[in-house]
């Protein structure tokens, strides 16, 4: 029984690298993976995880933190001192290592079957009927009229909203409850995404995610949708969709950058339609400007974006920055740049070759769904 204790680790080990590569080799096994088995895991175990009012994944990774810290520490000191201590402490010190070892294994399982194979399954205009043509090349002429359009409709949403003193918009409705509702209506279209959804959670330290620019966040180890609650609040209906279609296996982010708008953009809440418009409007305003070329910038045939829509379309408010800066422990900088670098490496081994840029393809899915409705 010894001996198994001592292999089962490694047994998980091998068993999620040959997972990942049969992942990699075989989209019809991460595809049936996701269709049938990964669910599972969202209406069983997610449905435990999501009775906690506070998000257990978040609480999950800083306990990992201290952990690692403390593995550190204790084997730097045990390698100081091995020689010195009683026999007793050497026996206690490979029962600790193996129970580190367990911890490998474990993870590895988790992450693999939470968040690795569902970076390998088809893109999802492959996998469903999204409109338009998946191999159709779109100019200028869809882009501009993709882009007027959703500038109009932000720029009409704009005026329609009750503000505070500070122009800030107001807003009494339950996000959480209307978020749920719209992913679950969005299944009658994508099968994937009907079933259970748990409420999205706030992160108790959003201040730290608002230094890294993370409006939401996917735990794996919990099966949880978390949103920044420190952000505007233009940005958290389209963020909470966006979190909860990565707990359908949904999980890169340009196919669930589309889902949150499609999820938002029906809704009979205005916000939440407002939402949607401004998610993109900036992935358009660029693709835009980049497809007709420098002249566009004194080109006024297009509508411009109203200065109230482009006060609306912020990550967080000056009040709120100042908050952050005032409790941060290190820089906005630093934290900015470890982020970027970990996502853009993590993104990279999962095969999304260009990274964080990949989140602006959403453009393209866009431009196929308009396919037959605008041009």
């Amino acid at each position: 029984m010894k001996r198994w204790k001592k292999r089962i680790p490694g047994l998980m080990i091998l068993i999620s690298i040959g997972l990942n590569i049969l992942g990699r080799t075989s989209q019809i096994f991460a595809d049936s993976y996701v269709n049938y088995i990964f669910p599972i895991w969202v209406s069983s175990y997610g449905r435990i995880t999501g009775l906690f009012p506070f998000s257990v994944g978040e609480w999950m990774l800083y306990l990992g933190v201290v952990f690692i810290l403390i593995l550190a520490a204790g084997s730097i000191i045990y390698l100081i001192v091995r020689n010195k201590v009683p026999d007793k402490w050497n026996s206690r010190y490979r029962k600790y290592v193996l129970f580190i070892y367990w911890v490998t294994g474990i993870v590895c399982v988790i992450m693999t079957l939470n968040c690795f194979l569902l970076y390998q399954t088809s893109p999802i205009n492959e996998r469903f009927e999204i409109g338009g043509n998946s191999e159709k090349e779109y100019g200028v002429d869809e882009i501009s009229v993709l882009r007027d359009y959703v500038v109009e409709q932000t720029n009409a949403l704009a005026v329609t909203f009750e503000r505070g003193e500070n122009g800030y918009l107001l807003y009494d409705g339950d996000m959480k409850k209307e978020a749920k509702k719209q992913m679950q209506r969005l299944g009658n279209q994508f099968d994937s995404l009907k079933g259970y959804y748990p409420n999205p959670k706030g992160l108790f330290l959003s201040g730290f995610y608002s230094q890294q620019y993370i409006m939401g966040y996917y735990f794996p180890f919990s099966m949880e949708a978390n949103y920044n609650r420190q952000m505007y609040i233009t940005n958290m209906p389209v963020t909470m969709c966006h979190e909860l279609s990565h707990l359908k296996g949904f999980i890169r982010e340009d196919e669930a950058n589309f889902i949150g708008y499609l999820a938002c953009v029906d809704s009979q809440d205005s916000l939440f339609r407002y939402s949607a418009y401004l998610s993109v409007i900036g992935y358009l305003e660029r693709d835009f400007r980049k497809a007709v070329g420098e002249e566009a910038q004194d080109d006024f045939s297009h509508p411009q974006i109203s200065e109230l829509a482009a006060f609306d379309k912020k990550f967080l408010t000056q009040e709120a920055w100042e908050r952050v800066e005032q409790r941060a422990v290190l820089k906005t900088e630093t934290v900015k740049q470890a982020a970027d670098t970990f996502l853009n490496t993590t993104l990279t081994l999962n095969g999304v070759k260009d990274g964080t840029i990949s989140y602006s393809r959403v453009v393209s899915l866009l431009l196929q769904y308009y396919d037959g409705i605008l041009y």
